[in-house]
C-alpha cells in the first residue's frame, strides 16, 4: 500500500492526546481526538465545532476528506455537517469537526474522544472543454431514483 508523509503540528500543549491513528491494519481512515479544555454538550439538534488541536501541511495532489465515526453515530446520534469535509493541500490552520447531534437526548463530548476520522487521498484537477453537446450514454439524464422502478420489475 501506498504511504506518504504528511507534516504535523500539535497548535496545544497537547501531549496527552494521541496523533491521528489507524486503529486496524484495514482501516482507511485516522482517528480524530476532541482537544476540548472542558467538555462539549450537544444538545439535541445542537451544533457545535470540536477542535483537534493539530494542523498538517499535506503535498500538493493531496487532500484530507474528514468524516463522521459510524460507531458514534450509532450509538449517540453525533455525525458531521458538511461531510465530507475537505482539508486543502494549501490550509495550514486547525483542523475542526462541525459536529450535530441528530439524537433525542443530549451528548457530552469530552477531551481525547474519538470524534472523526481522516481519509487521505489524492486529487486530480479538472480542465473544462466546453462543448455543445455531450456524447450519448445508457443513463442519459435518469437521476434521483430512476433506476427504482427497474429494481422492483427484476
Amino acid at each position: 500500500m501506498e504511504e506518504v508523509q504528511i507534516q504535523i503540528r500539535r497548535l496545544r500543549q497537547s501531549e496527552d492526546l494521541p496523533l491521528p491513528a489507524y486503529m486496524t491494519a484495514g482501516s482507511a481512515g485516522m482517528d480524530l481526538t476532541a482537544d476540548l479544555e472542558k467538555e462539549l454538550v450537544l444538545t439535541p439538534l445542537g451544533r457545535g465545532l470540536i477542535p483537534t488541536g493539530i494542523a498538517v501541511a499535506l503535498p500538493p495532489g493531496f487532500e484530507a476528506q474528514i468524516r463522521p465515526r459510524s460507531g458514534l453515530a450509532l450509538k449517540a446520534g453525533v455525525t458531521l455537517l458538511n461531510t465530507p469535509g475537505t482539508i486543502d493541500s494549501d490550509y495550514r490552520g486547525e483542523i475542526q469537526l462541525l459536529a450535530i447531534n441528530l439524537g433525542q437526548e443530549p451528548v457530552v463530548i469530552h477531551r481525547g474522544e474519538r470524534v472523526a476520522q481522516m481519509v487521505v487521498q489524492r486529487v486530480c484537477k479538472a480542465r473544462w472543454q466546453e462543448v455543445d453537446e455531450l456524447p450519448p450514454s445508457k443513463r442519459q439524464d435518469g437521476g434521483f431514483g430512476h433506476t427504482d422502478d427497474k429494481v422492483r420489475k427484476s
